[in-house]
């Protein structure tokens, strides 16, 4: 088995026995970072808007 398949499966697992042990916890933590994610691809596009805009 190659390392990543290796690693994947680990996360899975652990994801799998997060979910099952502390619902609430895992649900915080991906809402948290979804939000994170989101407001981090905003940024990136309005930095690029701005770039975009002042080559004018």
């Amino acid at each position: 088995m190659d390392a990543k398949k290796l690693i994947a499966l680990v996360v899975i697992v652990f994801l799998g026995f997060w979910m099952f042990t502390d619902p609430s916890g895992l649900a915080d933590t991906s809402k948290s970072a979804a939000t994170n994610g989101w407001d981090l691809a905003t940024k990136a596009f309005d930095g690029v808007i701005d770039f975009v805009g002042a080559m004018d």
